[in-house]
């Protein structure tokens, strides 16, 4: 094993646009696990949009990164080292340690997974938070009821491309918004949404009419701004918005000015914001739906994949911009 951690640590709090002078590299010796404790070496780290979110100290639902902290993210490792009776050595474990090759956590910190089905990284996305947060915001939100049309933005993302298999699933219409013909183009072929608009092909308005020509019944939101305003019109009466992420405005140094807001009135929606975090009781029930669907095929996902830890800024900082498709990952090494 090695006897040197790599971390990348939180060097400054980005205004506007994330920039590879925010983060810093650090070797620092591996840590011992304490009593009831387990070290982790780390194999696949999660990048998500609301890791943005942390690096700022603006009031949020969590606490935000220290200065000079190791970045906090979602990792699946193994078990290098145990004092801890629940688990042992070569137990494939995830959790949240951080953008670093090693970490120290009390073991009820972590959750046992079984990679012989799936590999590893599938539980931090579909099998993951992604994924139970595709079906809690579609489920408990939306409450999508066959023959309905459900729209997702950030379609070929960890999450949207969960909820849309999802709402298919349950016999609903499904239209996809993303960015560029080639991720349109999976959204539809490979997901089997009904239809998906590409915002970069600057039809926005007539795109979304066309592909929508009754309106939405449900509307699972993970961009906001000019997408979000513009589906708000869209809406039909009573018809429910699970609000998962606003990712167009994580970086905006003015956010975007909503126009339709209105509609909440008028159409009599209900919108719901949500952090999946606080419903770890339905994780279970999730996570059974999920992993009978991933072991049975019915289920897809794509990844990205950055190869080694030294790249994860670049990386993440390239998923803010849309660069990445399917669920951002570090292989950590």
């Amino acid at each position: 094993m090695s006897s040197e951690n790599l971390q990348v640590l939180l060097a400054e709090r980005p205004v506007g646009w994330v920039e590879p002078r925010h983060f810093t590299l650090q070797r620092a010796p591996v840590p011992s696990p304490g009593e009831g404790e387990v070290l982790v070496r780390n194999r696949w780290l999660s990048l998500d949009p609301y890791m943005r979110g942390r690096m700022s100290d603006a009031k949020s639902y969590a606490e935000p990164v220290a200065l000079g902290a190791v970045m906090v993210g979602g990792t699946a490792g193994e078990v290098v080292e145990s004092r801890d009776p629940a688990l042992r050595p070569g137990d494939k474990v995830v959790g949240m340690l951080g953008w670093q090759r090693f970490g120290c956590v009390p073991a009820r910190a972590l959750m046992k997974v079984d990679d012989s089905r799936v590999p590893l990284q599938a539980w931090l996305g579909p099998l993951g938070m992604p994924g139970v947060t595709a079906w809690y915001g579609l489920n408990r939100i939306c409450e999508p009821q066959p023959g309905q049309t459900v729209v997702v933005t950030a379609a070929s993302g960890a999450v949207g491309s969960v909820v849309g298999q999802l709402a298919k699933a349950r016999g609903c219409r499904v239209v996809g918004v993303a960015g560029g013909a080639a991720k349109c183009d999976y959204v539809r072929g490979e997901l089997g949404f009904d239809a998906c608009v590409d915002y970069k092909a600057g039809r926005l308005g007539e795109d979304l009419k066309a592909a929508l020509p009754d309106g939405a019944d449900c509307l699972f939101e993970n961009v906001g701004g000019e997408i979000f305003d513009r589906l708000l019109g869209l809406m039909r009466p009573f018809g429910r918005i699970a609000l998962c992420g606003m990712i167009s405005d994580y970086n905006a140094t003015e956010p975007y000015a909503m126009r339709n807001v209105r509609a909440v009135l008028v159409q009599r929606l209900k919108m719901q914001g949500f952090i999946v975090s606080e419903h770890m009781e339905l994780w279970p029930q999730a996570l059974r739906e999920l992993g009978a669907m991933a072991a049975a095929g019915s289920l897809r996902w794509r990844e990205s994949v950055a190869e080694g830890l030294e790249r994860a800024p670049e990386a993440f900082i390239d998923m803010l911009r849309g660069g990445n498709f399917g669920k951002q990952l570090v292989r950590v090494d």
